[in-house]
């Protein structure tokens, strides 16, 4: 039996203002409120609501053999809070479903773990707690941002009594291995991992609309043979995707809305598949073997690796930066300066200041307010140095 595990990533940052030098000691203002309201306004419009509503005709349709499962970043939630309830509606209502896994990750979708355990032990609570407040619900499986995984984090994540955690089936990782099994990791030996079969994920999320893919135009049945190709040479297959590849990342013009209608209809023909979510998956299958993943991986562009956020010295000098105020952040009390501080820790500032493709590719520029990484880094080592003062001025205040 082949089960088929649709995993969607939902996230959206609070982006950043252009903030000047002249802004420095006056502004403390950092985030473009205009803007992020009209990104949210139009993904809402375009992909939230439209697909959560196809989902939840599916379930129904099948009589509840139809499944999905969601991660749903704080700052997302913040947002559809605060602009969108309807969305949040939307969310409820397939939760109450009882065929919709949510999972754990970092509250402000951060690199923390990368750099304080404290801070993402923390994000990771304010999640968790953010979870039981909007949906009465409590995660069993944790996905770290942007799919980051090691052998030594699936040992922490494990001490945090998680019973799962999804990764990245990098191919240099797997070798000869097939993503398309649970496995346990070095060091970490409850915990199981569910990896991501990328091709197919790929498939949906980044080629369904290329012209000039071979496969293109890419349909419900021609997918669902493909799936049907594991019956036999593995158990699960897990397509790991943005929420936005349905209504977004692909339009509705390209068809992808009645594939997510009919692809599930067509994988639910095969007697020998079903739909699970990941807590089910690894209730059913024991583990194919133990792998060895002894660097950070990533679901982030061919390298599969952190590079996207860590490639360059603008990256490297702002997360540092960001994270080397963390003892004085927290121990000031401020709340307002804490959440700034948490929200800048947000991995899409320095997604934005990649350059290793920004000649001629789009990848990085998706959503992304900078004409260059550029303008990106200084506006965002401006804000740090608006923070630092704000610092200054709070223990001066309490040292009179």
């Amino acid at each position: 039996m082949a089960s088929v595990c649709l995993y969607l990533h939902a996230h959206q940052p609070w982006r950043i203002k252009n903030f000047s030098i002249f802004d420095i000691g006056g502004n403390h203002s950092y985030f473009d409120e205009q803007r992020n309201l009209a990104y949210l306004d139009r993904i809402a419009k375009k992909s939230y609501l439209p697909t959560n509503k196809i989902l939840l005709d599916l379930i129904r349709e099948t009589d509840g053999r139809f499944k999905v499962s969601f991660s749903i970043s704080g700052t997302l939630l913040e947002q559809l809070e605060k602009y969108a309830p309807e969305v949040i509606k939307s969310f409820q209502d397939l939760v109450k479903t009882g065929r919709v896994e949510l999972l754990a990750e970092t509250y402000y979708h951060s690199l923390s773990y990368l750099y304080s355990k404290e801070e993402f032990k923390e994000q990771v609570n304010l999640h968790r707690n953010k979870f039981k407040k909007l949906f009465n619900y409590q995660p069993k499986v944790f996905r770290n941002t942007e799919l980051m995984f090691s052998n030594e984090m699936a040992k922490f994540v494990q001490g945090m009594r998680y019973q799962g955690i999804l990764a990245e089936g990098a191919s240099h990782i797997l070798g000869w291995r097939s993503p398309n099994f649970t496995y346990r990791v070095k060091t970490a030996d409850k915990i199981r991992v569910l990896l991501r079969n990328f091709q197919l994920s790929d498939d949906i999320s980044f080629r369904f609309s290329t012209r000039d893919w071979a496969e293109w135009p890419l349909t419900a049945e021609k997918f669902t043979n493909w799936v049907n190709q594991v019956n036999g040479n593995g158990e699960v297959v897990n397509l790991f995707m943005d929420y936005e590849t349905f209504g977004e990342h692909q339009w509705e013009d390209t068809g992808i809305f009645d594939f997510l209608r009919a692809f599930p209809h067509k994988v639910l023909e095969h007697p020998d598949n079903d739909f699970k979510t990941p807590s089910e998956i690894i209730a059913a299958h024991q583990s194919a073997g133990e792998l060895d993943f002894h660097c950070v991986t990533s679901w982030a562009d061919t390298e599969r690796d952190l590079s996207a956020w860590l490639g360059n010295s603008m990256q490297k000098k702002s997360l540092e930066s960001i994270y080397a105020l963390e003892k004085e952040i927290l121990a000031s009390g401020d709340q307002e300066m804490m959440e700034d501080w948490r929200k800048l820790q947000t991995s899409d500032h320095f997604y934005y200041m990649c350059t290793k493709w920004f000649a001629d590719g789009d990848v990085h520029k998706y959503f992304n307010p900078y004409d260059s990484p550029y303008d990106c880094f200084i506006s965002y080592m401006n804000i740090i140095n608006d923070l630092k003062l704000r610092l200054e001025k709070k223990v001066e205040k309490i040292i009179i």
